[in-house]
């Protein structure tokens, strides 16, 4: 991305990058501290996914496959991928409110990660873990997968985990949403992000 000689001199806002295997709480911490962010100016990208708005899960924009490819070919995302059989975009205004100079938060993929640091240099990753007890409980009581398939889930998210990337903030959200909503508010005025 270039930037002009007159753009260096506008404030600008940096990405908070939010990763965490499926189950561990993403979209409940971003629900919970939303109020807090939002009164804090941060702004919170809502995802395109192609999976119907009907499915449960985060309240994202439910869109089909030919839909959001037609919006990738239009520009319509900053950010997109692939992962569990869906694509996954973040629209291309939060380039927007970040030359505002403001925060914006984004619901990310582990995968993405060193795509999304080449575009955003300065973000704030954040991965969110959980306890492997704690994250079966979750899955297994979202119903979403069979007990096989959450098990080779757990299984992906050890091998990740074990490589955890340098300059990731873990976050941990084994305990209560309260905590863990505290955790990130602590983290994102550390980094000088929140008052």
């Amino acid at each position: 991305m270039q930037h002009d000689a007159s753009a260096r001199n506008t404030p600008s806002g940096r990405l908070i990058y939010l990763v965490g295997p499926s189950g561990s709480g993403k979209d409940s911490l971003i629900d919970a501290s939303r109020a807090q962010l939002t009164a804090a100016g941060v702004e919170i990208a809502r995802r395109v996914i192609t999976r119907s708005a009907e499915s449960k899960g985060e309240a994202a924009h439910g869109v089909t496959s030919e839909r959001f490819e037609e919006m990738r070919k239009a520009g319509a995302f900053a950010m997109h991928w692939r992962a569990n059989g869906l694509d996954y975009g973040i629209p291309s205004q939060v380039d927007q409110w970040l030359s505002e100079g403001r925060h914006v938060l984004v619901n990310g993929s582990r995968a993405y990660l060193p795509l999304a640091r080449q575009r955003y240099p300065d973000m704030v990753a954040i991965c969110i873990a959980v306890r492997p007890e704690v994250l079966r409980q979750r899955l297994l009581a979202r119903g979403r997968e069979t007990s096989e398939e959450v098990e080779q889930r757990l299984a992906r998210n050890a091998q990740l985990q074990t490589g955890q990337e340098p300059g990731v903030h873990v976050l941990d959200n084994s305990t209560s949403l309260e905590m863990a909503v505290e955790g990130l508010l602590a983290l994102l005025r550390q980094e000088r992000l929140l008052d």
